[in-house]
């Protein structure tokens, strides 16, 4: 599993695609934290924060992360490298994790240069330093939970196709509905008090708590739950070539 997880990184990195996809995240988080006149502009706010990066960074994963996962199994599939790929000496869950540990690394290695936005901050406070730090923390694991989230519901939609197109294409509504659609559905007040469990279904309102710097386990549980749905309905989907 081990190999095969370096195997998959490399690919990322040996390629365009990773450099793109660091590059793109970085470059349009930073345009909206300190070029472009937005809500989220740190010098125009005056306040020291990166609290815009926080609200800004899962739509841009809405987008990319979906890319980086959407050749996972679909480009075995057309490629006619799966059969090979599964006859390893691995089991499903492990080539299903090796692939989407790769992903969650590359989103990893997309946040670790943000952490230059928190020093560039962290000294413009005044007096340097003043800034909320814990709350920062808390709003880094909150969006390391999304990103994993995301990653594995790409990962699920590659494995149903093998049109790399048709997997970015249902990633990204499945997590855009899952990220923000409970919200919505939640909002309409149709249903009474089943509305506040339809609101707790979504990430958002996970996100959210967390980005409060408040880590409850309740979201924690919420976050590994999600993710365990999405890589075992992955295997489900990899199984079914035995039915």
């Amino acid at each position: 599993m081990y190999t095969l997880l370096k195997k998959e990184i490399r690919s990322f990195l040996s390629s365009l695609i990773g450099y793109i996809t660091i590059t793109v995240f970085l470059l349009v988080i930073g345009l909206f934290l300190w070029v472009l006149q937005t809500d989220s502009n740190i010098l125009d706010n005056g306040y020291a924060n990166i609290d815009g990066l926080f609200i800004i960074a899962p739509w841009v994963f809405l987008f990319l992360i979906p890319a980086i996962t959407m050749r996972s199994f679909a480009d075995e599939k057309r490629a006619g490298t799966i059969e090979l790929l599964l006859t390893r000496p691995l089991t499903d869950l492990q080539i299903i994790l090796a692939k989407y540990f790769a992903g969650f690394v590359l989103v990893l290695f997309s946040l670790l240069p943000t952490l230059i936005y928190y020093y560039s901050v962290h000294k413009l406070g005044s007096p340097a330093g003043n800034i909320d730090t814990g709350g920062m923390w808390g709003s880094y694991i909150g969006l390391l939970f999304l990103g994993a989230a995301f990653v594995s519901i790409g990962i699920f939609a590659s494995a149903i196709t093998d049109n790399q197109v048709v997997s970015f294409i249902l990633a990204l509504f499945l997590c855009f509905f899952i990220y923000i659609g409970f919200d919505y559905l939640g909002s309409f007040a149709l249903f009474g008090k089943v509305d506040n469990v339809i609101l707790a279904l979504g990430i958002n309102n996970h996100y959210i708590s967390m980005s409060r710097g408040v880590i409850d386990t309740r979201d924690i549980i919420y976050f590994i739950s999600l993710i365990a749905i999405f890589i075992l309905g992955t295997r489900t989907v990899l199984e079914s070539r035995k039915w």
